[in-house]
């Protein structure tokens, strides 16, 4: 199996596509936008993954936070609120945005089941500090690390009771970047005890299944490289501080804030310590790139995968009565 989470072009799979991907056997796939049309097409399209893949419990991720990052939308499918609506709950009625939280997360499953993703890239548990760039800002779930990560785990248990399950992100934090990773890589000058405040949520989370990481370089930890690419803030950050013992995947390679070519970036992340790669391009020679790169995934990254993917499965709640009791509380504040 390959070490690599791919994107794919457009909302179907092309004949090449489909050679290449049945050769390559990537551990999983991610969906954007590009890749989505009605619920129909959808599901077709991850039928066909997991009919090629010839495994029925291949994790296909998207990204579904609500807010502005949603590839899941109208007219087909409803909107959802940010993060910023339930950590403004929580500073009136931690209870109910605790509940609201567990609610919204359980209603993104129930539709993302539907058409046969399991695997949600949410909750956000980086805390924005002033100064830092918006990139995070209303994904946020507070500024409090009791807040973060009760709310947080509110959503990976929403998720996981509708069938899905969430991905952390983005380890060990990227609340403090002064920039936008997709466009450049984020130096964070904090010392090693503000940086150490940044895990809590991240520790209080460490048994979700899956985590991502973060394309920001930490001097105070490794002044010469990011965490997706820092053996050092992998193994005694992530692996030992944190206690994640989940699957570690990067962030997606084609961020500008790593260089060189993907292979590179790929073969990199993994020599760092992630156990996958998410390469999201949907490019196919950046794909090719990957697999050239990269060897077979890790015994114990695979143990990891296998253990994560047990806990999606078939999901249980109606989702108008899930909406309706979120939408409820939220209208709270």
């Amino acid at each position: 199996m390959l070490p690599a989470i791919l994107g794919l072009s457009g909302p179907s799979l092309t004949a090449d596509e489909r050679a290449f991907f049945r050769a390559a056997d990537p551990a999983g796939f991610i969906l954007f936008a590009r890749n989505v049309a009605d619920k129909a097409q959808l599901r077709a399209l991850t039928d066909s993954l997991r009919d090629l893949a010839g495994r029925d419990d291949l994790p296909i991720l998207i990204d579904q936070e609500g807010g502005r990052i949603a590839r899941l939308g109208p007219p087909h499918w409803p909107a959802f609120p940010a993060a910023a609506r339930f950590a403004a709950l929580y500073e009136r009625a931690p209870m109910s945005a605790i509940e609201a939280a567990r609610a919204n997360a359980h209603a993104i499953a129930i539709m993302l089941a539907e058409v046969g993703i399991n695997v949600d890239c949410l909750p956000v548990l980086d805390m924005p500090a002033p100064g830092a760039d918006a990139v995070i800002g209303d994904r946020a779930l507070g500024r409090e690390a009791m807040q973060v990560a009760a709310l947080g785990r509110a959503m990976l248990d929403g998720l996981e009771a509708g069938g899905c399950i969430g991905v952390i992100k983005h380890v060990p934090g990227h609340g403090r970047a002064p920039a936008d990773s997709h466009k450049e890589l984020p130096v964070v000058a904090a010392g090693a005890e503000a940086l150490g405040a940044d895990l809590a949520p991240f520790r209080a989370c460490r048994g979700a299944p899956m985590a991502m990481t973060a394309h920001v370089l930490y001097p105070a930890w490794d002044a010469d490289r990011p965490a997706t690419l820092s053996p050092t803030i992998i193994e005694e950050v992530i692996r030992g501080r944190i206690g994640f013992e989940g699957l570690l995947m990067s962030d997606d390679i084609a961020m500008a804030a790593l260089a060189g070519p993907p292979g590179r970036r790929a073969r990199d992340a993994i020599a760092a310590g992630c156990d996958v790669v998410l390469a999201c391009s949907g490019d196919l020679a950046d794909n090719e790139a990957v697999a050239e790169a990269l060897g077979e995934m890790s015994p114990a990254a695979v143990d990891r995968l296998a253990r994560a993917m047990t806990r999606a499965g078939k999901g249980a709640g109606e989702f108008d009565m899930l909406a309706a009791k979120r939408d409820a509380l939220l209208a709270l504040v």
